[in-house]
């Protein structure tokens, strides 16, 4: 299932590029997830989504694929396995300039779900996913107006260069302090129009439930 979208940001392309390649900053505007610890470049993790009474936990890692400082452009692989089914997701993002104080971030997801949450959801997911950018956007300018200065480059800091790692010796996975996400519930994130898509199901049946008591007063 491929999925477009995109947002503006109100920073310059040089700001927002450096935020957007943050994972453990923007981690908490992301609807559902939770960033839970990180080890070289990939990035450990959990996501919650809801269905009616269905609830299910992915549990995965996403890594960068392609970081392209030139043409401000990266892709990210994500893959996660959950009770209710399986996840994987390439997403790739771009970002055009449209002034020196706004960007526009443009994101297309191939995703790949299987599983009870892809038999019941399928139909719905590109809808929801328009709207849960939309959440994430906003959570990200909230986060923005917080704390408007760019993170620096942790690579070139003089802390990280000065306590080297002992050679043989790996400190594993670090662990990243972000409260638990409540889950995404996909029908109230699709809205209205899922609602009017559901509305002949459930007459149907609210009709079998009336025939079938007809036929036991009988």
């Amino acid at each position: 299932m491929e999925m477009s979208d995109s947002f503006e940001v109100a920073r310059s392309i040089d700001d927002a590029w450096l935020i957007l390649k943050d994972v453990e900053r923007i981690a908490p505007c992301l609807p559902g997830a939770q960033l839970q610890e990180i080890e070289g470049d990939e990035y450990r993790g959990v996501v919650k989504v809801k269905l009616g009474a269905i609830t299910a936990q992915f549990k995965g890692a996403a890594v960068f694929e392609e970081q392209d400082d030139e043409r401000r452009r990266f892709v990210l692989r994500g893959k996660g396995r959950g009770t209710q089914g399986n996840a994987e997701a390439l997403i790739t993002a771009s970002l055009e300039a449209l002034s020196d104080t706004a960007t526009q971030v443009n994101v297309d997801t191939d995703l790949k779900i299987t599983g009870k949450v892809a038999q019941m959801g399928r139909g719905i997911i590109p809808e929801v996913s328009s709207k849960l950018m939309g959440q994430f956007a906003e959570n990200l300018a909230e986060l923005l107006e917080s704390d408007p200065s760019p993170t620096a480059d942790l690579d070139t800091s003089t802390d990280a260069q000065s306590d080297p790692e002992p050679f043989g010796e790996s400190s594993g996975p670090r662990k990243v302090d972000m409260p638990e996400p409540e889950a995404v519930d996909l029908l109230d994130a699709a809205g209205t129009p899922i609602l009017k898509r559901l509305v002949p199901l459930v007459a149907l049946i609210v009709s079998l439930i009336v025939i079938r008591r007809l036929l036991r007063k009988r």
